[in-house]
């Protein structure tokens, strides 16, 4: 399977020489999982959209430290795209920004949560089970660094996992679209360095809660297969059987 990451931002530069960029991290995760996966990178937040949506597989898009509905130019470019992608049945995969931008994309709202951050591991409870979650478990439990949330699903959305902080933490949209509030490629010593960068802006006691829960184990490598079993069967023109 050839993938098509949409790059939606850069790690930190103050980061980046201990943790890599998001492309290596996404790359690094999923090749662990399928050794056969090639990739191409589009850096969106520099304004490359794509031009065919035949020119991958699949799609996947990266998190980002910007918003849905900050207004800007390229956002609102990719936005188009992702209704692109949709009208052709391609299958998408939005991770944290993504799962957003899909909400917001196709007509739903996405809100900063009166909840505050979400960082460190997120617990999450799948609430139906679709026939790619294979293997079968009744738990999501991944990173996570926001504070936007889906607050209203596009048509033809399922919820499929959730928590009291965030109600929409996995949602399937139609047969091809995925989105995942959680990052999955976010390694716990990334997540612990990202939480003590953003120390002011998340707050101290909610780092603090952040780092303690990095001592859960997580369900990274799950969910990556998880992905892949979806963007395979929606390729077949079936995103789920049941």
């Amino acid at each position: 399977m050839h993938i098509g990451l949409l790059q939606c931002d850069d790690v930190a530069p103050e980061l980046r020489e201990a943790h890599g960029n998001y492309p290596e991290m996404f790359q690094h995760l999923f090749t662990s999982v399928d050794p056969t996966l090639t990739f191409r990178v589009w850096r969106c937040l520099d304004g490359e959209i794509p031009d065919d949506v035949n020119a991958v597989d699949a799609w996947l898009t990266t998190g980002s430290k910007f918003g849905v509905n900050d207004g800007l130019a390229w956002v609102d470019a990719l936005c188009g795209f992702v209704r692109e992608l949709w009208h052709s049945g391609k299958p998408l995969v939005g991770i944290c920004f993504g799962h957003q931008l899909i909400a917001r994309a196709l007509g739903g709202e996405v809100v900063k949560s009166p909840r505050g951050w979400g960082v460190g591991v997120s617990f999450n409870r799948v609430t139906e089970r679709a026939g790619w979650m294979e293997p079968w478990q009744e738990g999501l439990d991944l990173v996570v660094s926001h504070q936007d949330q889906v607050e209203e699903l596009p048509p033809q959305t399922r919820v499929l996992a959730e928590s009291d902080f965030c109600p929409v933490y996995l949602m399937q949209v139609g047969e091809h679209f995925l989105g995942v509030q959680g990052h999955p490629e976010f390694a716990k010593p990334y997540s612990r360095d990202l939480m003590q960068l953003r120390r002011e802006l998340v707050g101290a006691h909610r780092v603090r809660e952040g780092q303690a829960s990095l001592n859960a184990p997580v369900d990274d490598t799950l969910m990556v297969r998880w992905i892949l079993n979806f963007m395979k069967r929606a390729m077949e023109g079936g995103g789920d059987d049941g």
